[in-house]
């Protein structure tokens, strides 16, 4: 199969991987696009294959030395069927609303929930890239916090988003002036590019400028609000446009609409599809989650390849990482 394809549909993904080995075979392909390559000894050709053991073993014919197809990847030393991983990426990246891992495990017919949620965390772990560019350039970046969580466990996260200017945006202009008086806002001119997403330990000046350094392009204009916390942005090669809000929602809607936009769409979907029950430590993983879809939601099918040919090169985190929540933070 050509791995620039993808199912459209769920009937045409069953019959492109009714089986373990047309997904062992895929994720060979997607691994060594030009051929097997032995990772011992840089040997290229057709390696032995195991009549009798799993498909996703491959013997050198030159150094002898075995190679597991899941191996450097998130699915490594996994008992879980291949046929599983592969339906638990599609579910995961198709589906509009993402998956609990409640759901996950009766979709896919699972006995244990804790099966369901480790596959669908280490398929989060693949979803960063490590190399990913930093956002905005010749696109305008809002950035601004808010807070996740109940009354007594609020968790402060900080968001960055392009402001991108839409195509047809003087058409939408003149069609407005038509049909309102004032000014026109500009939420109706624009539309939200990439976004990035991180959990903070508060608003500090060092947390909230190291995350835009590590974010956002250099000589990117930065729109925030007048906090003291961004001041020193200037001097980070940054272009800072702030204005004071005072909790006035109209200078909100007007300076940063994207930002807020964002940050109520991701509490809407903590709700609706987690119930808002969200530890904190596992908080980061969610929201690397919803980056990967929001910066993906008008390619979703695309989603499946991308997730595994990053999967491919992304190390499994551990037991004690998954749980403790720590690979997250280190992405």
């Amino acid at each position: 199969m050509d791995t620039r394809g993808f199912p459209t549909n769920l009937p045409e993904f069953q019959r492109v991987f009714p089986n373990d080995d047309a997904c062992a075979k895929y994720l060979e392909k997607m691994r060594w696009p030009d051929g097997f390559t032995c990772p011992k000894c840089n040997e290229l050709g057709e390696p032995y294959r195991f009549a009798t053991r799993s498909s996703v073993v491959l013997r050198c014919r030159k150094c002898k030395v075995n190679t597991s197809l899941t191996s450097g990847t998130v699915m490594q030393s996994t008992h879980t069927p291949l046929s599983t991983w592969f339906w638990g990426a599609y579910l995961i990246t198709t589906q509009t609303p993402g998956q609990s891992a409640l759901q996950f495990q009766r979709q896919l017919g699972l006995s244990r929930y804790e099966t369901a949620f480790q596959i669908l965390h280490k398929l989060r772990a693949g979803m960063v890239r490590p190399e990913r560019d930093c956002i905005g350039g010749e696109y305008p970046v809002e950035v601004d916090e808010t807070f996740i969580g109940g009354v007594h466990n609020k968790t402060v996260v900080v968001g960055a988003i392009e402001v991108r200017l839409r195509k047809d945006a003087e058409h939408r202009a003149a069609k407005y002036q038509q049909q309102h008086a004032g000014g026109i806002p500009l939420k109706k001119l624009v539309y939200a590019g990439r976004i990035r997403l991180r959990v903070v330990t508060g608003r500090s000046a060092h947390e909230l400028v190291t995350f835009v350094n590590q974010n956002v392009a250099k000589g990117s204009i930065v729109r925030t609000d007048a906090a003291h916390s961004y001041h020193s942005l200037p001097g980070f090669y940054y272009i800072h446009e702030p204005l004071k809000i005072a909790g006035d929602p109209e200078k909100a809607e007007g300076h940063l609409p994207m930002i807020h936009l964002l940050f109520s769409n991701l509490k809407t979907w903590i709700l609706g599809t987690h119930h808002g029950a969200i530890a904190e430590k596992h908080l980061q993983s969610y929201l690397n989650e919803f980056t990967f879809r929001f910066n993906r939601r008008f390619y979703p099918m695309t989603a499946f390849n991308s997730v595994l040919g990053i999967a491919a090169r992304t190390t499994a985190p551990t037991y004690d990482e998954l749980y403790s929540g720590e690979w997250a933070h280190a992405a």
